[in-house]
C-alpha cells in the first residue's frame, strides 16, 4: 500500500479511536448526571470539536515518520467532565475514565474477531490489524496510573484520601512522565497489543 495512503488511513482511525474513547467519558457522565460534556458540543463524532493540534496532528506524523510507519500514537482534546456533578461520588470518576478504555478495547476485539472468521484482501487485512493494535494500544496505555491518563482516575479512586502528597506529585509531574513514556518507552504497550490481536485473530 502506498505510504501516502497508509498515513492518511492511519491517521483518520487513530482519531476516530481517540475521539470514541472521548465521547464515551462524556457519555457516561452525562448518564451519571453531569451534563459538562453535552453543553460542550462534544458528544459528536465532528473531528474538529475533538481535535488537539499537538495530540491529533503534530505528534502522530511524527511519530509515523520517525518510524517510518510502525507506530503511530497520539490523543483527541479531553472531554470537560465536572466530578461534582456526579450522582456517584464515590466511584463516579472511575466509570466515567474506565468507559473510555472498555471502548477501545471493544473496537480491537471487534476488528481481531472480523480477522478470524471473516477473508479480508492483504490491504484490508493490514488495516484491520492496524486498527486492532492501536485501540489495544490506546486501551494500555490509558490505563497506565499516570495523570491524566484514565488509569490515574482509576488508581485515586482506590486510594481516596490516602497518599495525598503522592497523588499532587502525580498531578504536577505526570505530563512529563507521559510524554517521556510516549517517546522512549511505549514500545512495549504494541508488542503486548499485536500479541493480544494474534491471540484473538490467530493471524
Amino acid at each position: 500500500m502506498d505510504t501516502i495512503i497508509l498515513a492518511i488511513i492511519s491517521l483518520i482511525i487513530l482519531l476516530f479511536s481517540i475521539i470514541l474513547h472521548e465521547i464515551a467519558h462524556g457519555t457516561v457522565a452525562y448518564m451519571l448526571g453531569d451534563p459538562t460534556a453535552k453543553l460542550a458540543g462534544r458528544l459528536t463524532l465532528n473531528p474538529l470539536k475533538h481535535l488537539d493540534p499537538i495530540g491529533s496532528v503534530l505528534l502522530p506524523l511524527v511519530l509515523f515518520l520517525s518510524t517510518q510507519g510502525a507506530m503511530v500514537f497520539g490523543w483527541a482534546k479531553p472531554v470537560p467532565i465536572n466530578p461534582f456533578n456526579l450522582t456517584d461520588k464515590r466511584w463516579g470518576e472511575l466509570k466515567v475514565g474506565i468507559a473510555g478504555v472498555a471502548v477501545n478495547f471493544f473496537i480491537a476485539i471487534a476488528f481481531s474477531v472480523l480477522a478470524r472468521f471473516f477473508y479480508v484482501s492483504d490491504s484490508f487485512f493490514a488495516i484491520v490489524s492496524f486498527a486492532a493494535v492501536l485501540n489495544f494500544a490506546l486501551g494500555i496505555f490509558n490505563l497506565l496510573p499516570i495523570p491524566p491518563l484514565d488509569g490515574s482516575h482509576v488508581l485515586f479512586s482506590f486510594l481516596g484520601e490516602k497518599l495525598s502528597d503522592f497523588k499532587i506529585f502525580m498531578q504536577q509531574y505526570g505530563i512529563f512522565i507521559l510524554f517521556f513514556l510516549i517517546f522512549w518507552g511505549v514500545n512495549w504497550i504494541f508488542d503486548i497489543s499485536s500479541q493480544l490481536f494474534y491471540l484473538i485473530s490467530g493471524r
